[in-house]
């Protein structure tokens, strides 16, 4: 589907007779497909009545609503590049994208508009107006840059990979269809929020691409809240990262969420398969764990509806193509774990005003380095072995701090575990724990314990810490340089505050 992609997802709407279809459930009300589309165009009549023209840059602070989608669409049909950041980020947050996109105009509540100041500042209440004029869309290329997205930051300062108009089909035909058979029929729930890779795809493009809905909260999500959704509105296809995946099945009310959902996708993180039991016995259904990032705009590698391999990330997804190249460049055989690239047509077109970057990570060929070690194995099923960037050398080699997390996690007590490196290279470990965990100090012994039976002792944590949550960046991932400032004492305060029994 080439062309403005705004224009085009209204055509399709309309070719298929999807404009009376419902496309989002917000709160109370119900919008259909052709309400929204209406709604971007008057969008696209505010914003060029401010001075947007195309590649110009807007800025979108908005919480998962029709709004937002109407600020996302209507920049794409003028051809500007709309820059995508949660309203609950911090203002320091937001003074880098501000700093760094140099956006013509923000789009934003009115509580978050002093932090804006450099630009001219709309609501989405003014997005909704009828406008004097609505332009026709304007033209756009393959290469025409459509919106930017910003890494979680775990290894530096969030940069801004630049996606193209045509990159969202591609990551639908690849997860939306290729591993979740989505059809108009579907009706989606992500408690990842909209501005966000796995959340952008998963409420607004892969239901607008084949006709189905999906459920927005603006909320903070809660455990007990997503349960109450679901119970609500009966979603076929649910989207979350393990995180959140934990919280849902320790909250309470969750008892009768079964019945809707078909299936249960899960990237940001590797989901232990531990929690991976837990979760399809709550909910019936499968639960399909991935592997996405910001730069390829979505998810392509996973396990489907069709083909899954529990403890895997699932199979590489058409049209995407992956290698596992080991420390020499040269191809690994089957079964040898390596550093993954991947190629294909969502892959970004660089990081915005970071050539620099750009070329550490895009190579010949369009290759991306993501960063991550894995191995495929002889069915296709890729393995992964966890960040190269989380290596830390130890007695007798490099430890892979997810080998141990999955041993930790393994037992029947823990939700969630992270494992970090001191300063001096020895391991700490720290836990979430399941509501019929035994008291904390005897927690921890018998966690210990657990690893020691089963990893060498040069892998077993010096000590485990448990924390109420493990923290997280924006995207889900755990903030490892977070745990790894931890002190002593802290850990202890955040355990009688979080896991005390």
């Amino acid at each position: 589907m080439a062309g403005n992609l705004a224009a085009a997802l209204a055509r399709r709407a309309d070719t298929h007779g999807w404009r009376d279809h419902p496309l989002f459930y917000a709160g109370e009300a119900v919008f259909s497909h052709g309400e929204v589309h209406d709604a971007a165009a008057r969008a696209s009549g505010v914003l060029h009545a401010a001075g947007v023209r195309p590649g110009h840059r807007v800025l979108i602070a908005l919480p998962d609503s029709v709004g937002f989608a109407a600020a996302l669409l209507g920049t794409l049909r003028l051809g500007a590049v709309a820059v995508l950041t949660g309203p609950e980020r911090s203002a320091a947050a937001h003074a880098h994208v501000l700093a760094d996109a140099g956006p013509r105009a923000v789009v934003c509540g009115a509580d978050l508009a002093s932090r804006f100041p450099t630009a001219q500042v709309l609501t989405g209440e003014d997005l909704a107006d009828e406008p004097a004029h609505v332009p026709d869309p304007a033209d756009a290329g393959a290469d025409t840059p459509a919106y930017v997205q910003y890494t979680s930051g775990t290894t530096g300062r969030p940069k801004g990979a630049v996606h193209t108009h045509t990159d969202p089909e591609a990551y639908f035909q690849a997860l939306g269809i290729g591993a979740l058979g989505m059809t108009h029929r579907d009706v989606t729930f992500s408690l990842a929020k909209a501005c966000y890779p796995y959340g952008l795809g998963a409420s607004v493009f892969f239901p607008m691409f084949c006709g189905a809905a999906s459920v927005l909260w603006p909320d903070r999500p809660t455990g007990a809240g997503a349960a109450a959704l679901i119970r609500r509105h009966r979603p076929t296809l649910l989207f979350a990262v393990p995180a959140w995946y934990a919280r849902l099945v320790e909250a309470e009310g969750t008892a009768d969420v079964t019945g809707s959902l078909r299936a249960a996708a899960s990237a940001g993180e590797p989901l232990l398969p531990a929690l991976a039991d837990r979760i399809e016995r709550m909910l019936g259904c499968p639960v399909l764990d991935g592997l996405g990032s910001t730069e390829v705009g979505h998810t392509f590698v996973s396990n489907t509806v069709a083909r899954r391999a529990r403890g895997t990330l699932g199979v590489v997804l058409d049209p995407y193509e992956i290698e596992v190249r080991r420390g020499d460049g040269a191809p690994a055989a089957v079964g040898e774990p390596g550093a993954l690239h991947v190629r294909g047509p969502s892959v970004m077109r660089g990081y915005l005003n970071r050539p620099d970057r750009t070329a550490e990570v895009l190579g010949a060929g369009g290759w991306l380095s993501t960063g991550d070690v894995v191995h495929v194995d002889a069915a296709g099923f890729v393995h992964l072995h966890g960040r190269r960037a989380d290596e830390v050398p130890a007695a007798g080699g490099t430890v892979r701090p997810l080998e141990i997390e999955r041993v930790l996690g393994g037992h029947p007590a823990v939700i969630e575990a992270a494992v970090v490196a001191d300063g001096d290279g020895a391991l700490r470990a720290f836990a979430v724990l399941g509501p019929e965990a035994s008291p904390a100090d005897a927690a921890a012994r018998e966690l210990l314990a657990y690893a020691r039976r089963r990893l060498p002792e040069t892998r077993v944590p010096r000590s485990v810490r448990f924390l109420a949550e493990l923290p997280r960046t924006s995207t889900g991932k755990i903030r490892r340089a977070a745990l790894r400032g931890l002190p002593e004492e802290e850990a202890r305060a955040a355990q009688a505050g979080g896991n005390e029994r």
